[in-house]
């Protein structure tokens, strides 16, 4: 527990906090009289005022393939902004193992094929050991074969269930919650928040908006819920109108729309336009400020699952709270922006990684995989982590919480 204490501490009061339980009381005090935590200040010193030793050697490569241009480029691009900053920061705090950390970042510009190819070239070329990635399903699955052939450590940033519940799982680990704990965490809201019954699901067509629409299909009846209409859209279209016509027909009491920009941006407005004055719930896809900046006034009042940095003051835990308080300090000082949900996400992949990689002592990738699959208490933005050999998810449904959207921006929904 000591040794991934001081890790976290390392990384301005955590690159996440680990243990064999959450922080306690004691372990924070035991710390705070010889620690300081503060962002851009090193920690990892047996004395007040020693400076940490400059990393030295061959650097310790991490792939990371993110969409930062492309339909989801609102999600990828603070995803690739946290993690340039986070490589500098570890760089800052004596690199891993005494090692340089390089994060080198390759844009799949929202497009699976553009991954596989990313991929092979962070493997083969710059010798990753480990890859993140990437921002959408699509593209993790299509990596997937690749990080499992090559036996390589991956820690997704997506969230369809496939990608840990299907096979091969053995070597790849996922950040933000998977689609059956936002699913859950949404119907939950609707059944006893909403307290309708009927419902109607409109999804992207993609691996994110399916898996959400198989979802809910399979766990609507255990919360009192029936799917009355369910219609598919492609991730590019810019109008809605017609499926959500077809959708009207049924008469349903909220709309359950699942999957990222723009498509429930554009669904909202067209909502409006058609007059479809019931409860909007979105998904976790649509947890950033380009959902309220491309959907206007329609945004308002929409509902969703979110992890709780989106409203740290829903934190509880401190280990977390002093995280995500220590990432969002530290981000917007580094891009002038505050985080979002994804950005959240690359700090869990990168912070999972560094903390499996120094308590492996190692970088030797099935050294690696044991340090992940035993990580316990390790907490970060998108909540507390307790990976194993059979989950490779590591949250629960109480790490998300419901937010709403008032006055252009987020707000508890309950």
């Amino acid at each position: 527990m000591a040794l991934v204490v001081v890790l976290g501490l390392l990384l301005f009061a955590g690159l996440g906090c680990g243990s064999d339980e959450t922080t306690t009381d004691e372990t924070t005090e035991d710390t705070a009289a010889s620690t300081d935590t503060s962002v851009g200040e090193s920690s990892d010193t047996s004395e007040a005022g020693d400076e940490v030793a400059a990393p030295t050697g061959e650097p310790i490569v991490f792939g990371a393939v993110v969409s930062a241009t492309g339909p989801a480029a609102a999600l990828g691009e603070q995803e690739r902004d946290a993690l340039e900053m986070l490589e500098g920061q570890l760089n800052d705090r004596g690199g891993l193992l005494g090692r340089p950390v390089e994060i080198v970042i390759e844009d799949d510009q929202s497009n699976p094929n553009e991954a596989v190819t990313a991929t092979n070239k962070l493997i083969q070329q710059d010798g990753a050991v480990a890859i993140i990635g990437g921002t959408i399903s699509p593209s993790t699955l299509a990596m997937k074969p690749i990080t499992a052939r090559e036996g390589i450590p991956q820690v997704t940033m997506s969230a369809a269930n496939a990608i840990t519940d299907e096979p091969p799982i053995e070597w790849m680990w996922r950040t933000p919650p998977k689609d059956a704990l936002a699913v859950a965490r949404a119907l939950t809201h609707v059944s006893e928040e909403l307290g309708v019954t009927r419902i109607a699901v409109l999804h992207d067509e993609n691996a994110f908006g399916s898996s959400g629409l198989s979802e809910i299909e399979k766990s609507a009846a255990d919360y009192g819920l029936e799917v009355v209409a369910k219609e598919s859209y492609k991730t590019d279209e810019t109008d809605l109108t017609a499926p959500l016509t077809k959708i009207r027909s049924s008469e349903p009491e909220a709309l359950v729309v699942w999957g990222t920009n723009p498509g429930p941006a554009v669904a909202a407005k067209n909502m409006d336009q058609l007059g479809m004055d019931i409860p909007y719930v979105g998904s976790h896809g649509i947890a950033n400020m380009t959902f309220i900046d491309l959907a206007g006034e329609a945004a308002e009042g929409v509902v969703f699952p979110a992890g709780k940095m989106l409203i740290p003051e829903t934190i509880t835990d401190p280990a977390q709270k002093e995280v995500v308080e220590g990432f969002i300090a530290a981000f917007e000082e580094a891009t002038g922006q505050k985080p979002n949900t994804f950005a959240g996400h690359a700090f869990d992949s990168v912070g999972l990684l560094a903390d499996a990689i120094e308590r492996a002592g190692t970088t030797e990738p099935g050294d690696i995989q044991q340090a992940l699959n035993e990580t316990t208490g390790w907490a970060g933005p998108d909540g507390i982590f307790n990976y194993s050999e059979t989950d490779h998810d590591g949250l629960e449904v109480d790490d998300l919480i419901m937010v709403r959207i008032e006055g252009g921006s987020w707000v508890l929904a309950e």
